[in-house]
C-alpha cells in the first residue's frame, strides 16, 4: 500500500513501503488532519523534530517536507529502518537523519531539545503513557515545543502532567502535550 505525501516540496510524492513490513502507516486522513491543525498553530519550517517509532518514515518526510532544519528518527526495526535510509537517499534528504534503537532507551540517554517530538507507537504496546513524561522530565522538548503521542480509541492520555488537547481522525488519536500546560 503506498502512502501519498501530502504537502511542501515532496507533495504527491508517493511512498511504497517493503512488503514484509508489520507496521501501521498513519493513515493519510489522519496525517492532513494533523498536518492542517499543526499548519494554523506552530511553525513547520526552520523547527528541529524528533520522531519516535518512526516506522516508514512516513511522518518525517511530511515535516522535511514542509520545510524542517532537522528529523531525527528513532525506529528498531531493521528491515524499516533500512527502509527510511533508502528513501533518504532516493530523496537526496540530508537533515534526515535515523537511529536505530529502542525508543524506551533512546529516551533514557538521549540529550537534545526539539520543537515538536512526534510519537506513534504501536496501539497495543504496553508503556505508552509513559512517553509524555520521559519526553517531558527528560528535557527533550523546547519550552514553548510540542509532543504528539498517536494513539488509539483504547488509550487515554488526558489525565497525564502537560496534557493539552486530543483530536481525533477516525480510529486515529493525537494527544498534545506542552511542559506548562495552562491550568
Amino acid at each position: 500500500m503506498g502512502m501519498r505525501i501530502i504537502g511542501g516540496k515532496y507533495r504527491g510524492r508517493r511512498i511504497h513501503p517493503p512488503k514484509e513490513m508489520l507496521a501501521r502507516p498513519t493513515t493519510d486522513f489522519a496525517k492532513e488532519g494533523l498536518f492542517n491543525m499543526l499548519h494554523h498553530s506552530v511553525p513547520l519550517e526552520g523547527i528541529r523534530v524528533l520522531d519516535l517509532f518512526s516506522g516508514t518514515g512516513n511522518l518525517a518526510v511530511e515535516f522535511l517536507s514542509r520545510g524542517a532544519e532537522q528529523v531525527v528518527s528513532v525506529e528498531r526495526d531493521r528491515v524499516l529502518f533500512g527502509y527510511m535510509q533508502q528513501l533518504a537517499r532516493q530523496l537526496g534528504e540530508s537533515n534526515w537523519h535515523m537511529v536505530k534503537a529502542d525508543v524506551f532507551a533512546f529516551l533514557a540517554t538521549h540529550r537534545a531539545t526539539y520543537d515538536i517530538v512526534f510519537a506513534d507507537p504501536p496501539f497495543e504496546m504496553e508503556g505508552i503513557e509513559r512517553i509524555p513524561t520521559l519526553v517531558l522530565e527528560g528535557g527533550l522538548l523546547e519550552k514553548d515545543g510540542l509532543l504528539i503521542v498517536e494513539h488509539s480509541e483504547r488509550t487515554s492520555l488526558k489525565l497525564l502532567p502537560g496534557f493539552v488537547k486530543n483530536r481525533s481522525y477516525g480510529t486515529i488519536n493525537f494527544s498534545f502535550f506542552q511542559h506548562t500546560a495552562p491550568a
